[in-house]
């Protein structure tokens, strides 16, 4: 399963048995890529040109979305607020593996002609600053959301994320692949500049995506400078064309996995109650008293089967429990989730609260409503402003493990291997890696 070797991967060290695997599915994937149409340049001189073309189209189409916004036009990706919370959810572990592809680079950080990719990944990491690092960022948009933990994710929503982080841990046998991957998706792209519009208009932080839409900017952004890596690692006494042909076919893989566009086209609102429903199954099973009954059967008889969550539902609508398109305080079911005295209160997450919440309004939920604010209320835009504040001091939280442990070794400093793993994947989000990616950028920067 993608997941499995997902997680394997996402440690401090990968052990070179999840590594090997890990290089066979990456050809794996080269191979699938194949048959997907290659955006960059045949010639490496056309790369400035390609990239200018590429922003300015985007910049187009998204003059004529937002002209059609302001003329009335409807919402084009999410219909409502659970929908959007989906989406988040959907693309979470490519998202949490944010500028993995570059961390088997950082080791490079005496070469020069490595600069530009190190650089960027210390970027992707946030400089070390908590209020910028793209992961950290990302679990706080979850968190805060109530989509933690991530239960329940389809196999082909890592696939992505595995793709990335594979690229990682084999970066001695796969760089021109990773320079490709890098310069394609570093380009800015539409579906991000309409994500972070509608998350704001839908009251959901959008900095996550419009912190990407600066840093990847043509001019001194990660777009410019993927590009001018590709030219100058690009090889000047070996085989070049060969190499770029590689960096060409390393370009699609950002194709491969489920996008930004797949993940929202794949929302159905009664699918993913029924998901929902057949998710607490097991452990509702055996908690409700025998004399409530559904359709002649007990709530407990009923949750005892999870692939009879379809007919339950119906049940459930047929008896009056449920009301569809109305307000979800006229369904019973929705009193014993939500309001006083519920009876299953802190059953369901937010997000699956927010989710049934706007199936049971039907139409009326592309207001954006949150589940917990009564009818009439105006769904205010999320300020930009609101976004995370880093510490001002760049202190860390002393009872974490291991920055504790850290803290222990006294006066000793640490060597820059060290801080290169604390960087990985899989910890510099945390308090340590934070402190490890402050540490790295400063020696990195100030190396002779």
């Amino acid at each position: 399963m993608l997941r499995t070797l997902y997680q394997r991967l996402c440690v401090p060290a990968a052990d070179p048995a999840a590594r090997a695997e890990a290089k066979e599915f990456l050809r794996d994937e080269l191979q699938q890529a194949r048959a997907a149409r290659c955006e960059v340049p045949h010639d490496p001189g056309d790369l400035a040109a390609w990239m200018q073309a590429q922003a300015q189209g985007v910049h187009a189409h998204y003059a004529l979305y937002l002209a059609d916004r302001e003329a009335g036009g409807a919402r084009r990706y999410f219909t409502n607020r659970a929908h959007a919370l989906y989406f988040l959810r959907s693309v979470a572990p490519t998202k949490l593996v944010d500028g993995a592809w570059l961390y088997g680079l950082a080791s490079q950080w005496r070469n020069p002609r490595f600069a530009g990719l190190v650089r960027t990944y210390v970027e992707e990491l946030g400089e070390g600053d908590s209020g910028k690092n793209h992961v950290l960022l990302y679990r706080r948009l979850l968190e805060g959301n109530g989509l933690w933990p991530l239960d329940g994710l389809a196999d082909e929503t890592y696939e992505q994320g595995l793709i990335q982080l594979a690229l990682a841990f084999n970066a001695q046998d796969f760089l021109p692949e990773i320079i490709g991957f890098n310069l394609a998706y570093e380009q800015l792209p539409l579906h991000l500049l309409i994500t972070a519009y509608e998350l704001n208009e839908l009251g959901i932080d959008p900095y996550y995506f419009t912190l990407h839409v600066t840093v990847d900017n043509t001019d001194t952004g990660h777009a410019r400078r993927a590009c001018e890596a590709a030219l100058e690692l690009l090889p000047r006494t070996g085989d070049a064309p060969a190499f770029w042909a590689r960096v060409r076919q390393g370009s699609k893989l950002g194709c491969l996995g489920l996008g930004t566009t797949q993940a929202i086209a794949g929302y159905n609102a009664e699918a993913e109650v029924l998901r929902i429903l057949a998710h607490k199954a097991p452990s509702g099973h055996g908690a409700h008293s025998d004399y409530c009954k559904v359709a002649g059967r007990s709530v407990n008889d009923w949750l005892a089967a999870p692939q009879d969550m379809p007919a339950f539902l119906q049940a459930l609508r047929q008896s009056g429990w449920i009301k569809p398109e109305q307000e979800p305080g006229d369904s019973r079911f929705w009193k014993l989730l939500q309001g006083p005295r519920a009876q299953m209160f802190g059953v369901f997450s937010g997000y699956e609260l927010q989710v049934i919440h706007d199936w049971l309004r039907g139409a009326a939920s592309v207001d954006g409503r949150p589940f917990d604010q009564p009818p009439g209320t105006r769904q205010p835009t999320f300020r930009a402003a609101q976004k995370a504040v880093a510490d001002p001091d760049g202190t860390e939280d002393s009872l974490d493990p291991d920055f504790a442990a850290l803290k222990e070794r006294g006066d000793r400093p640490c060597d820059v291997q060290e801080l290169v793993e604390a960087m990985s994947p899989a910890t510099h989000w945390s308090p340590l890696g934070l402190y490890a990616t402050r540490q790295f950028w400063h020696v990195a920067r100030h190396a002779a």
